[in-house]
């Protein structure tokens, strides 16, 4: 019997998310929206790419939440995205609700799956998540370190000049502008990536990085990315569904680990089967220390406003 995962949201993250899935053979996959013929449409047409492509996948679109029955992994993608005017809270309280939604409905007819978040703010949807579920936190997790680390992989190897395949960057901490890169744990073919790229630079690749997604929403100017945050995600559900043990940067539950207590927080973990199934602490310099409180400090603020809905 093939793996099953499940698609909340059918916009251009999760619909994409799908098409890389299924590229890999994970599973089959049901794509679900509450925009009647969207999830339907883009699951045929992704479907009848298969012959042409070669995967073996079944794909199937709904407005029905009994359509995931039994799903070994639900990824939500669904939430609004911020928009002229609209204050933090406010966009915290449409996503919270929509996120409370979509987490109760599936877990209803899949309560033992593993739940990848993907909506925003991360953090705290990943944190109201596991409430609203009422999981073990190794099932709850959030996407959103394996993005920023690709990214900011991406940019060292174009400043570097090297393959991409020979860059390993960890990091630490929120999503975006609270990321917190680790140069002294970040390798370009095992090598110190200070090596190859001085101080300066390697500083301005930071700043990139964190500021990825707000670059990528001023080309676009109506949209936001999708191709990375979806390829990043699909990693995810690979390392569950294959039991991969990847050590990867996840948005994880923390009970104590790097100093920090019930917060959902980005830090390196293997994953498996079982989900988040070891944090892996690292051993942190002052200045490391100091940044890491310092985008706690910017999540927990974020998970605060979430406690007073």
């Amino acid at each position: 019997m093939r793996n099953k995962i499940s698609i909340i949201g059918s916009g251009f993250v999760g619909s994409t998310t799908a098409h890389w899935v299924a590229a890999q053979e994970l599973g089959d996959i049901v794509l679900v929206d509450i925009v009647e013929g969207i999830p339907q449409g883009k699951g045929l047409d992704l479907m009848e790419a298969s012959p042409i492509m070669g995967f073996d996948a079944k794909i199937f679109g709904t407005n029905d939440y009994a359509d995931t029955a039994k799903s070994d992994v639900i990824v939500v993608t669904s939430g609004a995205p911020r928009k002229p005017g609209m204050s933090r809270e406010d966009l915290i309280k449409i996503n919270a609700n929509i996120t409370r939604d979509c987490i109760t409905k599936a877990v209803k007819h899949s309560p033992d799956a593993i739940i990848i978040l993907v909506n925003n703010p991360l953090d705290a949807m990943t944190y109201m998540a596991k409430q609203v579920s009422g999981l073990p936190k190794n099932q709850v997790f959030g996407q959103a370190g394996v993005l920023d680390s690709a990214r900011y992989r991406t940019f060292i190897a174009m400043d570097a000049g090297v393959s991409i395949e020979d860059v390993q960057a960890m990091l630490l901490g929120g999503h975006g502008d609270e990321m917190v890169p680790l140069p002294r744990f970040s390798t370009i073919g095992g090598i110190p990536v200070s090596e190859f790229i001085p101080a300066d630079r390697l500083a301005k690749i930071v700043d990139r990085a964190r500021k990825g997604g707000g670059e990528i929403v001023n080309l676009l100017k109506t949209g936001s990315a999708y191709y990375a945050p979806a390829a990043a995600t699909a990693q995810m559900v690979e390392a569950v569904l294959r039991d991969k043990k990847r050590v990867l940067p996840v948005s994880a539950y923390l009970e104590g680990e790097y100093g920090l207590n019930d917060i959902y927080f980005g830090v390196p973990v293997v994953l498996g089967a079982n989900g988040v199934e070891r944090i892996i602490e690292l051993p942190l310099n002052d200045e490391e220390k100091a940044l890491v409180e310092a985008s706690a400090n910017a999540v927990r603020s974020t998970i605060d406003v979430l406690k007073t809905l």
